[in-house]
């Protein structure tokens, strides 16, 4: 267990959280016919601005998830897993900021996508 220092940190983080959620029986159906290998460097720069404050990400993550059918149970499956990852990789300041930018992450996502599919 290690402290998130570091890009190669964020890139663990990445690729076990999605390992997980391409398994997760409620999470999987969305991500078929996924390339994650050309989205992955879009997560990991995502996560590396959000944690290591890296510059360059400027793209809307929610804009790219309106066309999904989920709501705040697949979110809070999201974070679920995404907890489980980093406690099951990673101690200390930035894990647990992690964990909270991750629930905050989701839950607000969550929220928003109940409300634009009640207005659709």
């Amino acid at each position: 267990m290690k402290e998130i220092e570091n890009i190669e940190d964020v890139t663990l983080l990445v690729e076990a959280f999605y390992s997980k959620a391409f398994d997760d029986p409620k999470l999987s159906p969305h991500f078929e016919g996924m390339d994650f290998e050309a989205h992955k460097p879009k997560m990991i720069a995502f996560w590396a601005f959000v944690l290591l404050d890296q510059p360059g990400y400027t793209t809307n993550v929610f804009d790219k998830h309106t066309h999904l059918k989920i709501d705040s149970s697949h979110f809070n499956q999201w974070i679920k897993l995404f907890h489980a990852v980093v406690d099951e990789h990673f101690i200390g300041e930035k894990a647990t900021d992690a964990k909270l930018r991750a629930t905050t992450i989701g839950w607000t996502f969550g929220n928003k996508m109940e409300q634009l599919h009640k207005n659709q």
